[in-house]
């Protein structure tokens, strides 16, 4: 038998492609379609002018074709930059932005220069599943920090996880799986824990297009020397549907990207021509409509918000973005409730099982709920066929 990697056999199952497996042999009356909040992906293409440049470009420009530059095309790189600076009052350079294969392999590539087999990593749980799922993969050890019922993390607490072997300190917000948005404060807490101790701030905004609040999330590009300390990451497929393009961004300090870049080289030698043509036009065209999907996922935030909060037993944790925590009344694990919710309810959702270590209760008493592709109708309907499942 060949060998086979260990760090890959202990690594869980993809989840959404598990939940997938119990759809297997179901049948779903068209009284009663399948209402899918398992996956925050964008399920409708671009807006036709961002197809149109994509394909213009794909019969005309010749470099679309072809190889570009490992860290991503100056252009965007470029725009990037300039979105950030703006965005959050500080000063973020072209040099300081590399443009990645989606998000996730944003998030590889600057694990990739922080860590090594052995080192550890502290991640607020509920975590996002690929990330640990990556540092599994390596051979890096997550160390779970728990939220408080309000779903934040805390600095204080963090800092007990701290150990010499630590290495980053990692934050989603607007949070997947929860959807909490991480008020200012609380970012530069971990701000200056992490810098204090020498460690990296991974700060992963890959909903910040959806975040419900004005102005700027928070300070730390504005912060003297932030580049030694913070490695900010984005995705440009929630914001533009590009997610069968993948294409995201990393921002770090100069000297980490001749890193980054070996690492990029290695795994894929260039992020698609055609993904960085198609959200460097989003970005200069798109904005107007950009608001208007910001303000059609908090119209759905609120929807679900009233529908979960009516529901007895059932108890809504947080929401934000693309997603809700929600807490439900029955005594079995949401790992066993899920896959008969898809069978006698026609509702696929992830149970918190997905986002927690095996021994954390927390995970069997949750589900995830990505309200994003439901519409307010669809969320009703949703909450009607949850009160009516008996656990």
């Amino acid at each position: 038998m060949q060998p086979v990697n260990p760090n890959i056999v202990a690594t869980f199952a993809p989840p959404v492609m598990e939940a997938r497996r119990w759809l297997r042999g179901v049948d779903f009356p068209p009284d009663r379609p399948l209402i899918n909040v398992s996956q925050a992906a964008p399920v409708e293409p671009p807006p036709e002018g961002l197809r149109r440049a994509i394909a213009e470009a794909a019969l005309e420009r010749s470099d679309a074709h072809l190889y570009g530059p490992v860290l991503g095309n100056p252009d965007l790189r470029e725009a990037v930059a300039a979105e950030f600076s703006t965005a959050y009052g500080g000063r973020v350079d072209p040099e300081q932005v590399a443009i990645t294969q989606g998000c996730n392999q944003a998030f590889c590539a600057a694990i990739s220069t922080l860590a090594k087999a052995g080192d550890e990593v502290i991640l607020p749980v509920p975590w996002y599943f690929n990330h640990k799922m990556w540092l599994d993969m390596q051979g890096i050890k997550a160390r779970p920090l728990a939220c408080g019922q309000d779903m934040l993390p805390d600095p204080g607490e963090a800092g007990k996880l701290i150990g010499p072997r630590s290495r980053a300190i990692v934050l989603v917000t607007p949070n997947n799986p929860s959807g909490a948005e991480y008020p200012a404060e609380l970012v530069a807490g971990f701000f200056e824990l992490a810098q204090r101790h020498g460690l990296a701030l991974i700060l992963d905004e890959t909903y910040r297009d959806f975040d419900s609040r004005t102005g700027a999330p928070h300070d730390l590009l504005t912060r003297q020397g932030w580049e030694e300390t913070v490695i900010q990451l984005y995705s440009f497929s929630k914001a533009y549907r590009l997610t069968g393009h993948r294409v995201g961004a990393l921002i770090a300090s100069r000297d980490r990207m001749s890193e980054i870049e070996k690492f990029l080289d290695t795994v894929a030698i260039s992020t698609s021509q055609l993904g960085q043509i198609g959200a460097l036009w989003g970005m200069r065209n798109l904005r107007g409509w950009l608001a208007g999907e910001r303000e059609e996922i908090l119209a759905r935030r609120a929807a679900t918000v009233r529908a979960i909060s009516g529901l007895p037993g059932w108890r809504l944790k947080t929401a934000g973005a693309y997603f809700a925590w929600v807490e439900h009344p029955f005594g079995l694990s949401s790992a066993k409730l899920a896959p008969r919710m898809v069978a006698e309810i026609g509702v696929l959702a992830l149970p918190g099982t997905m986002f927690l270590p095996q021994d954390d209760p927390l995970g069997t008493g949750h589900f995830r709920i990505a309200f994003a592709n439901v519409d307010a109708a669809g969320i009703a309907e949703l909450a009607e066929r949850l009160g009516s499942f008996v656990g």
